[in-house]
């Protein structure tokens, strides 16, 4: 049983009325998107399931074209594809929200839209969907960056791990499979710094995970870049975790303990007739404590920030229109 996994009640059933929805983001990506529209129906196709499916796409704020290709593709797939054009690009967590809040389906794949994200993995999670499980997570069973962004990506997960006070499932990203009744919690959750992973751990409900492995982008350049993916990282960290400021707390215990030995030391030395003037210790005790103070400010100023976003009530994301053309009967 793997990290997170509960026990399964009885399996489910579907009928007629069943709706399956597929929610990706989309920022830049025209060279792909097409492609990954025809794999993504492919796959749904081949599942062979009663009821309908929907792919639901979040434009959020393309500047390459993708948008009007994204209409394209409403308009000649009826009934099949919703279009979520959001009033400029808010970042991918409010776009995963938005799409989430725009899908109908009786369960929601969320997946992204750069090919990293295997389709071949929707019969395995509506297996386990199947089995009773409300989130069916993917856990990454290999990654196709270079050996510098795996290696920070696996120490991500592992610190956050250690530190977060509710547990998530190791190496998940978005990638996964949930019940209806859990996006109708997470779309209910008023967060603005949202940590996806971590928020369907909260949750909770039976989940479980399924192992796949993270395929290469069509192309070489991600469109998260560095800015986007500390973004993320600091909302899991200060979204779930007070170890940061727990860690303070012992650093301010120490810079005291480390003075009181500079001044201990200093007073024998002048005891004994030393006379250490302006030491190099006592500089070097006042740089630490400064540099203490300054890192426990930036602490506090983290989870203040945070506190001013959600006190603002800003909604996460503007919609500018949502495309789409009904099926005819």
């Amino acid at each position: 049983m793997s990290q997170c996994e509960s026990p399964a009640p009885v399996s489910r059933v579907w009928n007629e009325s069943f709706c399956l929805s597929v929610v990706a983001p989309v920022y830049n990506e025209a060279e792909g998107i097409a492609g990954f529209v025809a794999e993504v129906r492919e796959r749904l196709a081949a599942l062979e399931q009663p009821g309908r499916c929907e792919l639901v796409l979040v434009n959020d704020g393309s500047t390459d074209g993708s948008g009007e290709l994204l209409d394209r593709l409403a308009a000649e797939f009826p009934g099949e594809i919703r279009v979520v054009h959001l009033a400029r690009n808010f970042g991918h967590g409010p776009a995963v929200a938005a799409g989430l809040d725009h899908a109908e389906g009786d369960v929601v794949i969320l997946m992204d839209a750069d090919y990293q994200d295997d389709p071949a993995a929707f019969a395995p999670l509506l297996e386990k969907w199947r089995e009773g499980f409300d989130v069916v997570y993917v856990e990454r069973a290999s990654r196709q960056e270079n050996p510098v962004s795996r290696g920070i990506f696996w120490l991500f997960y592992r610190v956050f791990d250690w530190i977060a006070d509710t547990k998530s499932p190791m190496d998940a990203g978005n990638f996964g499979l949930m019940d209806r009744r859990v996006v109708a919690q997470l779309t209910q959750l008023p967060e603005r710094n949202r940590y996806l992973p971590g928020l369907r751990a909260w949750v909770g409900f039976r989940q479980t995970g399924v192992s796949v492995p993270r395929r290469a982008r069509y192309d070489s350049s991600t469109r998260v870049g560095l800015r986007g993916l500390w973004t993320l990282g600091m909302n899991a960290v200060f979204s779930f975790s007070y170890v940061p400021l727990f860690v303070f707390r012992i650093a301010g215990v120490s810079s005291i303990a480390l003075s009181m030995v500079l001044v201990l030391y200093a007073l024998g030395n002048k005891l004994m007739g030393h006379d250490l003037g302006a030491s190099s210790s006592i500089l070097i005790a006042t740089s630490f404590l400064g540099g203490i103070n300054l890192f426990g400010v930036g602490l506090l100023g983290e989870y203040i920030a945070r506190i001013y976003d959600e006190v603002k009530c800003r909604p996460v994301y503007v919609v500018d229109r949502v495309a789409e053309k009904p099926k005819e009967d």
